[in-house]
C-alpha cells in the first residue's frame, strides 16, 4: 500500500476502543496494539519523532493496518493478549512461560482421591491451580488428607480400609469444604467443623467432638503460618512492577481470607521502550489467565485502567499498602537474582546493563565507560596530597591511577587543593591528546564540586564532561548548579559503583599520605646521623623499597649493603 493510501486509512479509523494490527509488505503482522481511541493512538505513531530506534523501524515497515472494534477496555486487553499469543508479531512483547506448573487433582471415581500432577489430561477429574511452589502444594495436600482421612489412600491401604461406597458418601458430604480448603478458605472449614463439634457435644459424642477439635487446631496452626495480612482482606490480587532499561519484573500475590496463597514473578523483555504502566497492564492479563483468577479487586503499585468490571486500588497506607510493598519487595529480589545469574552466565551483558543503568540514574548524556574520581588527604594541612583513580567498564584500571603532591596551596584547604589537581590532571590529558572520561566523581559535597567545576571552566571542558560530587554522610549526590541532592536507593548498583570509586580514591590518597609522612619521618631520623647524605638515603630506598622494610632490616643486611662503618651506624640509629 502506498503512503498516501495509508494516510487515508488512518484518517478513516473510528474514535472508539479496539485493537489494531500492523502488516508489512509481505502481509505479516508485525505489531498488535490496543487503544481507547483507535484513531488517536494509530495516528500518534506517524506524527511523533521516535527516539527509540526500534519504534522508528516499526513505523518504517508498516504497509497496511487492520482494526477490530470491541465493547470495553477489558475486551481490548484480552483480545490483544490472545492475538499476540497466536501471531507472535516481531515488535510485540511475547509473554512466554515454558514452565510446567503443578496442579491439584481431585478425583471422585472409582473412589475419592487427591494428588498433584503437572499435566491436565483427564477432563472427568477436577483440577485446581496452577501452583508456583510444589513444597506449598504438598503441605496443603497433607493438611487436606489429615483433615479428611478418607482421601488418604496410602493410610487406608495400610489399615486395609477399602470401602469405596462409604468414602464416596463422605466425599459428597464434605466436597464443598474440601474445595474451599484447596482455594485457601480455611475459615469456611473451621466454622463448618465448629458447628459439627457443638452438635456432637450436645449428643454427648465427646470422642468424635475431640477429633473435630484437633482438626480445627491443625487448620488454625496452618492459617497462622500463612496469614500475614488483615483477615478481612479476602479474594484480592496484588500486582507490582519494577523495571530497568531492558526488562520489567512483575510480581503477583494472591490473597484469600487473610492468607497469601500464591506468589509469582515474571520477567518481560521490552521491545519498544514500553513504560511501567503498559508492561504491568499486559502482565496482569497474562498472569490472571495463567492462574484462572476470578478476583474482582486488585491492589496495584501503578495506576492503570483495566475496565469497569475490576475494582483497582493504589493503597497509600495500612495493611493494603503493606501488601503492595511486599509485592514490590518480591519483584526487586527477583530482579536482583536475575542480575546475579546474568553476572555469572553473561558478564559482558551484565556490565553493559549496569553502565546503561548508571546513565539513566545519573541522567548522563553518554554511557560512563571511563570514570575518574578525585580525593584529597592531609592532617591539619601537613603533607597535603591527592589521588585520582580510574574505572573503565565498571572496573578499576590501576595502571592509570595517579598520585599528586599539592604544590600551590598553603594550609588545610580542600577546595583549593581540589581545584589544583583537577586542573593539572585535565590540562595534561589535553596536552597529550589523551581520551577524556565521560564522568568525573568528586569525593565531597557542593564546595569540592564547585572547585572542580572552576578548573573545568578554565580548561573549556565544562559541559563536555559530566561531573558530580558524592558526600559521605548520607550519600548525597550533587550536580553543578543544583542545590538539591539526588538520593539513590541504598541497594542500587549505580550507588555501589560510586561508593566503590569514592572508597578506592580515599584508600589510594590516604596510603600515599601515610607513605609520605613515614618517608619524611625516616628522612628526619637519617638526617640526624653524621655522614649520611642524600645518596645513601636513595640507595636505601632503592634497595629496600619501603620504610617498613628499612626498619625491619637486620644488622647483617645493612652492613652488607653499606659496609660495616656506615651500615652499623644507621642500624644503631634506627634500633636504639
Amino acid at each position: 500500500m502506498k503512503p498516501e493510501q495509508l494516510e487515508i486509512q488512518i484518517k478513516s479509523l473510528p474514535e472508539v476502543e479496539g485493537v489494531y494490527q500492523y502488516f508489512d509488505k509481505e502481509e505479516k503482522i508485525i505489531y498488535i496494539g490496543k487503544a481507547k481511541n483507535l484513531k488517536k493512538r494509530v495516528n500518534s505513531y506517524f506524527t511523533k519523532n521516535h527516539d527509540n530506534r526500534k519504534t522508528a523501524l516499526l513505523v518504517k515497515n508498516i504497509y497496511r493496518i487492520e482494526h477490530i472494534v470491541v465493547h470495553s477496555e477489558m475486551d481490548a486487553l484480552l483480545l490483544e493478549n490472545n492475538l499476540i499469543k497466536k501471531h507472535k508479531p516481531r515488535y510485540n512483547i511475547l509473554l512466554k512461560d515454558d514452565k510446567s506448573y503443578p496442579w491439584i487433582c481431585l478425583e471422585k471415581y472409582p473412589k475419592p482421591k487427591i494428588f498433584f500432577t503437572r499435566s491436565i489430561i483427564d477432563k472427568t477429574k477436577e483440577y485446581f491451580g496452577p501452583y508456583t511452589s510444589v513444597k506449598h502444594l504438598k503441605i496443603l495436600i497433607r493438611l487436606i488428607k489429615e483433615t479428611y482421612p478418607f482421601l488418604n489412600q496410602e493410610l487406608n491401604h495400610l489399615l486395609k480400609i477399602n470401602n469405596k461406597e462409604s468414602s464416596t458418601i463422605l466425599f459428597e458430604k464434605h466436597e464443598l469444604s474440601i474445595k474451599e480448603l484447596i482455594n485457601g478458605n480455611l475459615g469456611f472449614c473451621i466454622n463448618h467443623f465448629k458447628k459439627e463439634m457443638k452438635l456432637l457435644s450436645k449428643e454427648l459424642k465427646f470422642e468424635e467432638a475431640q477429633v473435630l477439635k484437633e482438626k480445627i487446631i491443625a487448620l488454625k496452626n496452618y492459617q497462622a503460618k500463612s496469614t500475614i495480612v488483615n483477615p478481612k482482606i479476602s479474594n484480592v490480587d496484588v500486582f507490582s512492577i519494577v523495571s530497568d532499561q531492558s526488562h520489567g519484573y512483575i510480581n503477583y500475590i494472591q490473597v484469600s481470607f487473610g492468607a497469601i496463597v500464591r506468589s509469582h514473578t515474571i520477567e518481560i523483555k521490552k521491545k519498544l521502550d514500553e513504560n511501567n504502566e503498559s508492561l504491568l497492564q499486559l502482565g496482569i492479563i497474562y498472569i490472571r489467565q495463567l492462574f484462572s483468577s476470578r478476583s474482582k479487586t486488585l491492589f496495584l503499585s501503578h495506576n492503570i485502567s483495566l475496565g469497569e468490571k475490576l475494582k483497582v486500588f493504589i493503597p497509600k497506607q495500612g495493611d493494603k499498602k503493606k501488601l503492595v510493598d511486599l509485592s514490590l519487595r518480591n519483584a526487586k529480589y527477583f530482579r536482583i537474582d536475575r542480575y546475579k545469574q546474568m553476572k555469572i552466565v553473561d558478564p559482558e551483558r551484565h556490565l553493559k546493563r549496569v553502565i546503561n543503568q548508571m546513565k539513566v540514574d545519573l541522567k548522563l548524556p553518554k554511557e560512563p565507560i571511563h570514570i575518574e574520581c578525585f580525593d584529597n588527604s592531609n592532617i591539619q594541612g601537613s603533607n597535603p596530597v591527592a589521588a585520582c583513580v580510574v574505572f573503565k567498564n565498571g572496573k578499576p584500571n590501576k595502571k592509570e591511577y595517579r598520585h599528586y603532591n599539592i604544590k600551590t596551596v598553603n594550609g588545610p584547604d580542600d577546595f583549593k587543593s581540589m581545584e589544583e589537581i583537577v586542573f593539572r590532571r585535565y590540562k595534561r590529558l589535553i596536552e597529550e591528546d589523551a581520551s577524556l572520561p565521560e564522568l568525573i566523581v568528586i569525593d565531597g559535597g557542593k564546595g569540592q564540586l564547585s572547585s572542580a567545576v572552576k578548573s573545568l571552566n578554565i580548561l573549556g571542558l565544562n559541559g563536555k564532561i559530566s561531573i558530580l560530587g558524592i558526600a559521605k554522610r548520607l550519600e548525597e549526590i550533587y550536580f553543578p548548579n543544583d542545590s538539591i541532592p539526588l538520593y539513590l536507593d541504598k541497594k542500587s548498583e549505580t550507588l555501589k559503583i560510586l561508593q566503590q570509586l569514592r572508597d578506592e580514591a580515599h584508600r589510594f590518597a590516604i596510603t600515599f599520605h601515610r607513605k609520605k609522612r613515614s618517608n619524611l619521618s625516616l628522612s628526619s631520623e637519617l638526617d640526624g646521623i653524621i655522614g649520611i647524605g642524600p645518596a645513601t638515603k636513595e640507595q636505601l630506598f632503592t634497595h629496600f623499597k619501603s620504610i617498613k622494610r628499612i626498619k625491619q632490616v637486620s644488622q647483617k643486611e645493612m652492613i652488607e649493603l653499606l659496609g660495616p662503618k656506615k651500615g652499623g651506624k644507621i642500624y644503631k640509629a634506627l634500633n636504639p
